[in-house]
């Protein structure tokens, strides 16, 4: 049954209840049948799957694999060293992401509430989540709604919905059938869990609990979205398996070339093992992690706080950004920004609900008392609050009229002291007014308010600068006109008119007519200050802004226009028609989504992520929060978010701006870019030890007694790969960005780390290395296998410090402008120092301490190499990456 459709006494007959509600016993019963009102969670995060899948890389099977080898080997420190780099990165990566997923947890918490249930037929108060389907609830102003219901009898019934729909406004509701809709926001009949009652009271037949309601189907998105892979997470394995297959094929080259050389089978074997961990960038899965908290780090600081790590990276290709309006775009607080009055349209400066502002008319300043008796109007006809503490209480549309008498000097507390109400004629949905009578120093006025064409028609006068007038018909076509220009700018428009009453007597519609018209006040909810600029800039990036909201076509429309979002306009219903197929083709066009439901929003993200977009996804409802996780990268706001919204976003802005959105994707361009500057470096420096050993074997060096040599030792291998390669590494990882970043468009999400010109420049090093250190190697042997080795592991150490610079000189950055970097590379510097000359460091490293002829050569390489290097190699192109 579509509850919305049938009246209500067919809803409570379809349940087998009454206005009288259920009987306890009925209402148990239901209870085993239906289950409890509460939202259920199919699937648990625990904190040892998150653990145990920061290991989940095919680099990382590889590292086990040589750990197994090493222990069978006994070569223990070998396996102990590897052991401790895979519990390290495994834990740096579990401490980001145990930020568990509860967001279900804070949905039920949002349901465990409090009811007024009819039962046996006397009212009672019970918890939310003993609620059954045919259980008859009422609800007042303040109330959180428990379940979803169809409503039986409404007064004066507004609720706010905006969590749930996006709409920005209160929802008038009432009891009568609606044939003609599917949208949430156009169920006046329905009312729905986890939405509050801003004025009136209601009682209502229950329809849904627990998953069955709105927020229950909420809930279920989220389940049912499934983590995908960030676009990083997938290369670094592509990578990572290339690497393993490569160096698969060269250890069992390496092992069978030994044997028929003569050499020993287990020494070969293990000099397969050193070739396997020369060739895997053991310091990889750490100095991404290591990169990627340091950027969550400086995230922060720009007002993004990351909850997943590799989320950052995402932000970089970033094409599309998704953004609820209401209190996204717009700051979520209905400001009167025109007045018509006096014959002339007044602007009123000034946002939200604070009381400063100015009033203009062409553009000139102007007494805001000359509008006295309309904000008056509008400030004393009005069930509003305005605190300073709990800021507005009651609906916004009044409270908007609040701030605009307040910004003319005109107090509401002061008001109400000197024009106290004695009566009035609440608001209906048929009359579209409402009238309240004050007791004045001039006598009794009734002051009336509503929609213009209903006001106007009830007007035979007009009071103009305090002179009343008959209202003649041109003056009521400008008064028309004015109207139609207010709301072709999405306004919502409130006619303001008075009435002198002879006696204090009841009033009643009757007395709605004769009445003197004074003026319109129009509102909207207002664009941020700064989005524009942020959207403008985005657009220059390459990425495009999409809106999606609840609210009303001609308001998106009208909001999109202001803040420059150009793009075709599809309302919930007409998404509605178009099948997967059709939305996929045509969403790239669509920017503004208007009257949507939070399944809708879902449709959206995953057509565009179809259509081969990286979808940003930002919102603050909880209607928003299937499709955060849905998207690329789910943003919350983290001022007006639920807590729903929070905890499934993989960022949370901590100032709600969305100018941090794009702050955040500048970030995450730069983390990228510096995460392949040290790809570049690590790879380049591991090739360069693989072709080392390689060329080692083919050649055959041998020492003093004809045993075979190699300038490498697994141990030297490992201090490289992790100590000397890894803190320049990590210190790359915090280069600043670079100017411009910005200016280019996003890369491609299945573009390779290692791009063309990377990899000309990675096997062009790689083979100045290997050269210059086995020229080295090869000098010096015949001074003692022990230290032509020292040199040759030296000299690497050296040359990779030279191969720092030469990256960072290709993205044009200055060498000073990274002191971590000068520190990392100083102290690498100095370990292996260290490790030449300290005596304990020479027994752990089989190595001797150098002289200064020795230092000469390895000098005179490094010159060499950075200068044939300079040369040779190919420019990384630095707009983010395209080729």
């Amino acid at each position: 049954m579509k509850f919305h459709h049938v009246t209500s006494q067919e809803v409570l007959k379809h349940f087998s209840s009454g206005i009288k509600g259920l009987g306890e016993v009925e209402a148990q019963e239901r209870l085993a049948q239906y289950g409890p009102n509460e939202i259920a969670r199919k699937r648990e995060i625990s904190p040892a799957g998150i653990f145990l899948s920061q290991f989940n890389s095919f680099i990382v099977y590889i590292l086990i694999a040589a750990v197994i080898i090493s222990l069978i080997l006994h070569e223990y420190i070998d396996s102990a060293v590897i052991i401790a780099i895979l519990i390290v990165n495994g834990v740096l990566g579990f401490f980001q992401e145990y930020r568990a997923e509860k967001a279900i947890e804070s949905l039920k918490k949002m349901a465990a509430l409090q009811a007024t249930v009819v039962r046996d037929g006397k009212k009672k108060r019970i918890n939310g989540s003993k609620l059954v389907p045919g259980d008859v609830i009422s609800f007042e102003s303040g109330d959180r709604i428990a379940a979803d219901a169809r409503i039986i009898e409404g007064y004066l019934l507004e609720v706010m919905e905006s969590s749930l729909t996006g709409e920005s406004l209160s929802v008038r509701k009432d009891s009568t059938p609606i044939n003609d809709t599917s949208t949430l926001g156009d169920m006046k009949n329905m009312v729905f869990s986890g939405t509050n009652v801003t004025s009136g009271s209601g009682r209502a037949v229950v329809v849904g609990t627990g998953m069955d309601t709105e927020m229950g189907k909420i809930a279920e998105s989220i389940e049912s979205v499934e983590d995908d892979e960030t676009p990083l997470q997938k290369r670094l394995d592509i990578l990572g398996r290339k690497l393993g297959i490569l160096t698969l094929i060269i250890c069992g080259i390496i092992i069978v070339f030994g044997i028929f050389k003569g050499g020993n089978i287990l020494e070969m074997i293990m000099v397969g093992v050193s070739l396997a961990v020369a060739a895997v960038p053991e310091g990889l899965p750490i100095v991404v992690t290591i990169a990627l908290a340091l950027g969550v780090k400086r995230m922060v600081r720009h007002n993004a706080l990351v909850k997943r790590l590799h989320s950052v990276e995402t932000l970089g290709c970033t094409t599309v950004i998704c953004t609820d309006k209401t209190g996204t775009l717009t700051r979520n607080e209905m400001t009167v920004t025109k007045l018509y009055v006096n014959d002339i349209i007044v602007d009123i400066t000034g946002t939200g609900y604070g009381i400063s502002g100015e009033f203009f008319s062409s553009g000139e300043g102007i007494d805001p008392l000359s509008a006295e008796l309309l904000l008056r109007i509008g400030a004393l006809n009005n069930d509003a609050a305005l605190s300073e503490k709990e800021g507005i209480i009651g609906d916004p549309t009044e409270a908007c009229l609040i701030v605009s008498a307040a910004k003319a000097g005109l107090k509401n507390s002061v008001l109400n002291d000197n024009f106290p109400r004695v009566n009035e004629i609440p608001f209906d949905s048929e009359r579209k007014r409402k009238s309240t009578v004050h007791d004045t120093k001039e006598g009794l006025f009734m002051y009336t308010k509503g929609a213009p064409d209903m006001v106007i028609n009830l007007c035979s006068k007009i009071d103009v600068g305090g002179k009343i007038s008959p209202l003649t018909d041109e003056a009521k076509n400008m008064i028309i006109e004015t109207n139609r220009d207010f709301s072709s700018q999405a306004l919502r428009v409130l006619a303001f008119a008075y009435k002198p009453l002879a006696s204090q007597k009841d009033v009643d519609v009757s007395d709605e007519n004769d009445l003197v018209f004074v003026g319109l006040q129009g509102m909207i909810d207002p664009p941020r200050d700064t989005v524009r600029n942020a959207i403008e800039k985005c657009g220059n990036a390459g990425i495009r802004s999409v809106m999606i909201t609840g609210d009303y076509a001609l308001t998106a429309q009208a909001i999109a226009h202001q803040l420059g979002i150009e793009g075709d306009a599809v309302t919930g219903e007409e998404l509605e028609k178009m099948d997967d197929e059709v939305l996929t083709k045509t969403v790239k066009a669509i920017s503004i989504f208007s009257r949507v439901n939070p399944e809708h929003k879902i449709r959206i993200v995953r057509a565009l992520r179809e259509a081969g977009e990286v979808v940003a996804m930002s919102g603050d409802g909880i209607n928003d929060a299937p499709a955060l996780k849905e998207a690329d990268i789910g943003i919350a706001m983290g001022i007006t978010g639920t807590d729903v919204t929070k905890e499934t976003a993989d960022m949370v802005l901590l100032d709600d701006k969305y100018t941090s959105i794009v702050n955040a994707v500048e970030q995450g361009r730069g983390i990228y870019e510096n995460i392949k500057k040290f790809v570049n470096y690590l790879l380049s420096s591991n090739l360069g030890e693989v072709l080392i050993l390689f060329m080692a074997m083919i050649i055959g060096f041998k020492d003093s007694s004809g045993a075979i040599v190699m300038p490498l030792l697994a141990t030297q291998i490992l201090w490289l790969n992790l100590v000397t390669d890894g803190l320049p590494a990590i210190a790359l990882g915090v280069d600043p960005i670079r100017k411009g970043i910005m200016d280019s468009p996003p890369r491609t999400p299945d573009e390779p780390i290692i791009t063309k010109s990377m990899a000309t420049s990675i096997i062009i090093i790689s083979v100045l290395m290997a050269a210059g250190v086995l020229f080295l190697f090869d000098r010096f042997l015949p001074e003692g296998d022990t230290t032509a080795r020292t040199i040759a592991f030296t000299s690497i150490v050296m040359l990779e410090m030279v191969r720092v610079t030469m990256i960072r000189s290709q993205y044009k950055l200055p060498f000073f402008s990274n002191p971590y970097l000068i520190g990392a590379v100083i102290l690498s510097v100095l370990l292996q120092v260290a490790v030449v000359y300290v005596p304990v460091m020479n027994i752990v490293f089989k190595t001797t301490a150098l002289n200064l002829y020795h230092w000469g050569y390895m000098v005179a390489v490094m010159a060499i190499t950075f200068v044939i290097g300079t040369v040779l190699t190919v420019p990384e192109k630095i707009d983010m990456g395209h080729e």
